[in-house]
């Protein structure tokens, strides 16, 4: 009887297990509510789009983040070329982001570039290794350790200062 194949991991239960983290790293990088959760939403389509092949995705959680932050880039360059074209501009703040992070930590947060952010995350909060970061974030191993040191020396200076 020839060897039965591993059954492919259940999209849901791979949902139910990385969606709060997902989550909660796309706020730390936007400091947005809703725009982390529709990249978090777009992400996980792209993969359950691929899931038929996912023994072919070498880290799926990567894949996922990989995904999230290429929206977020595409958001944002879409949002510079809109900015440009309006005159009068009306910033509007989500009530929810007073309410969940505490001020000084949310202005600390701001004072990181979205990059920085990013790198933060993946090290320190998903525990990537610098040459796994960089392949996530399509960008050298040296510049994510850079943006990681740039980003922590931001959140030491602004945590004396609270």
């Amino acid at each position: 009887m020839p060897a039965a194949e591993p059954a492919p991991p259940d999209f849901a239960a791979f949902f139910a297990e990385e969606h709060a983290g997902l989550f909660k790293a796309l706020y730390f990088v936007t400091g947005n509510r809703s725009d982390a959760a529709e990249l978090a939403q777009d992400a996980f389509l792209k993969l359950w789009e691929r899931w038929d092949r996912i023994e072919r995705i070498h880290d799926p959680t990567g894949y996922l983040f990989r995904a999230a932050l290429n929206g977020f880039r595409m958001r944002t360059r879409a949002a510079v070329r809109a900015t440009r074209r309006l005159v009068p501009i009306v910033w509007t703040t989500d009530p929810f982001d007073e309410i969940d992070l505490r001020e000084d930590v949310r202005r600390m947060l701001l004072d990181l570039s979205p990059r920085q952010r990013a790198a933060l995350v993946l090290l320190d909060m998903y525990g990537y290794g610098s040459e796994e970061a960089a392949r996530i974030m399509g960008i050298r191993p040296s510049t994510v350790r850079a943006l990681a040191t740039q980003g922590r020396a931001v959140l030491r200076k602004g945590s004396h200062h609270a």
